[in-house]
């Protein structure tokens, strides 16, 4: 294989490696730039995965198996969201309960409707759909043009979301509150209705950030299959600085980190004759995770009502 073929087979697959950590931080983005921190987007990831594969497994159709991801999602958002915006509990004792129970969930109902097998039952997986013309160009089509569905969906979410935070009212009602609620609220802003849409917006995304790694790639879904992948949005969270341009930078990183590693195992570890242990290899996308929040969380300037609760009345 040339070099160029390497590093374009690379690329594209770095941007399909990419595309459920872009899912995920979106959603995250939203919560958080309204005041919410939801640490519970891993298990939700988790229990979307398994929602679109047995959505999928019953019906035979990856629309429905997506479907019943997004509902998921969308409903643990909203639990997160009324545990944290109506009771006002602690947001990270919510979030840590939330990821605790969609992950029981997923494997519980995983075990009641699948069983235990020898052989994992699979379905059809969501297929690359080029784009006629763009896809023939020379080394972009290839990377760029040459996805699946949900790939060009995580992509064009990036300037919708911009455009969404940074030049619509409801964007300046997010950031708003994510700031100062009490100034909000005294200027008619429903403080609780927007933190709501924000987790509904989340979870829903955080849900078909996980059904992508059950039906975009593999076809089934075991325990563990988030890897940790939902923590690691959050950090790209605070790579992005919660501008979903810098999301899209910070996910690219972290997709390429996994699709490098895949590409080198599967080359026996061997780059540029210089062999690298696979342990190194796995350890590289949670790596990347530490020197985010050990070198970038300091001045990244979050939103500063972010995992405070607000109570109408109170300073």
């Amino acid at each position: 294989m040339t070099t160029q073929n390497f590093a374009i087979e690379l690329l594209s697959a770095t941007i399909g490696m990419a595309t459920p950590y872009l899912l995920a931080a979106l959603g995250e983005t939203f919560a958080e730039r309204s005041g919410i921190l939801n640490l519970g987007i891993d298990g939700i990831m988790l229990l979307g995965a398994f929602a679109g594969f047995v959505g999928a497994l019953i019906s035979a159709n990856i629309f429905f198996g997506l479907l019943l991801a997004i509902i998921a999602g969308g409903l643990l958002g909203f639990l997160m969201g009324f545990l944290s915006i109506t009771i006002r509990g602690n947001q990270v004792i919510s979030g840590l309960m939330i990821g605790t129970l969609a992950t029981g969930l997923s494997i519980f109902f995983h075990k009641v409707i699948v069983g235990v097998r020898l052989i994992t039952p699979r379905v059809e997986t969501i297929k690359p759909w080029p784009i006629p013309f763009l896809a023939d160009v020379p080394i972009i089509g290839p990377i760029l043009f040459n996805q699946d569905p949900m790939a060009y969906m995580a992509l064009l979410l990036v300037p919708i979301s911009s455009l969404i935070l940074f030049r619509t009212n409801l964007g300046l009602k997010i950031r708003a509150v994510g700031e100062n609620p009490k100034a909000s609220d005294t200027l008619g802003i429903n403080v609780f209705r927007i933190r709501y849409v924000c987790m509904g917006i989340a979870g829903t995304l955080a849900g078909l950030a996980g059904s992508y790694l059950s039906l975009g790639r593999i076809g089934f879904f075991t325990e563990g299959i988030s890897g940790g992948r939902g923590w690691i949005a959050l950090a790209i969270v605070i790579f992005g600085r919660w501008n979903p341009a810098r999301v899209l930078l910070g996910s690219i990183l972290f997709g390429g980190a996994d699709a490098l590693q895949y590409r080198l195992q599967a080359m026996g570890g061997i780059l540029m004759g210089v062999y690298i242990p696979p342990e190194f290899l796995l350890m590289l996308p949670y790596l990347l995770t530490m020197v985010v929040l050990v070198f970038i969380y300091r001045g990244a300037g979050a939103p500063s009502a972010l995992g405070r609760p607000y109570k109408r009345g109170v300073t």
